[in-house]
């Protein structure tokens, strides 16, 4: 906020000009909190503030956010002032208290302002990256590419990246918002593009399970198995290829299956 603007506020925002008793009343007040830190006197200064703290809220008022929470977090900026002001410094209590109270607001609307957690230093980023986005273009004559960016704010490829992505988690998107599947596609539930269950978790776990059996059974075993399931041979090629008759490898694959599925059920 520039000087100017602040004066602005300063003029509006202080306390109606009256008898000189209420400027004096107000100082003495501070200087005593700041003495003994009484909360009845820091009520009191709430009180007497609280005009400030609204019409600051409600330079922010006429978006998503409720006003009277605007005016929630402009009284916890106010608050924050009247502890952290020292009188013997000689500025005047709303020259110190507005910049609080709109550091307040903006902090409320950078951290509540995401539909999903984005840590302080990536926003901080996610600002720059746009900046740059928006004034690169006049200077270099095209869009600016990743690495552009990243020079410009001094930041690595992969940084500006993850600004780019992370800067979508403004908002989020309900799965039952109407979405295309695709051109020509009717158009349907958002949750319908999140793809279905992925069988191949219970395969894993399931081989996790019968590994240790895999381990103790015989190397034949093993073989008669891996050319029954793996290289998909018939129990027939199977006989030829171990040397042994059909009717023991029927009995072989059998007895391993059984084995297996005793272990795959208990691990269900």
């Amino acid at each position: 906020m520039n000087e100017l603007a602040l004066a602005d506020i300063q003029m509006n925002q202080t306390p109606s000009p009256g008898p000189q008793e209420q400027l004096v009343g107000e100082r003495r007040l501070l200087e005593r909190y700041a003495k003994d830190q009484s909360p009845t006197v820091r009520e009191e200064l709430v009180d007497r503030f609280m005009p400030l703290a609204r019409r600051l809220a409600a330079r922010y008022a006429g978006g998503a956010e409720p006003f009277d929470d605007l005016v929630q977090v402009a009284s916890v900026g106010l608050v924050k002032a009247i502890d952290r002001f020292d009188p013997e410094r000689g500025t005047a209590f709303s020259t110190f208290a507005v910049p609080t109270i709109l550091g307040e607001l903006k902090r409320h609307f950078r951290d509540r302002g995401w539909s999903v957690h984005v840590p302080r230093d990536v926003q901080e980023r996610i600002l720059k990256v746009e900046r740059a986005m928006a004034e690169l273009p006049a200077k270099l004559g095209h869009t600016p590419t990743v690495q552009e960016i990243g020079q410009r704010i001094e930041a690595t490829d992969e940084e500006v990246l993850e600004a780019m992505h992370a800067s979508q988690g403004h908002h989020a998107v309900s799965l039952d918002a109407t979405s295309t599947m695709g051109d020509g596609d009717e158009p349907g539930p958002l949750r319908d593009r999140i793809g279905s269950e992925d069988l191949s978790f219970d395969t894993v776990e399931y081989g996790e399970a019968i590994g240790p059996v895999l381990k103790e059974i015989s190397e034949r075993d093993r073989q008669v198995l891996h050319l029954r399931f793996v290289e998909d041979l018939t129990q027939a090629e199977i006989a030829e290829r171990v040397g042994v008759s059909q009717m023991h490898v029927s009995r072989l694959i059998r007895r391993a299956l059984e084995r297996l599925r005793t272990v795959a059920e208990h691990a269900g």
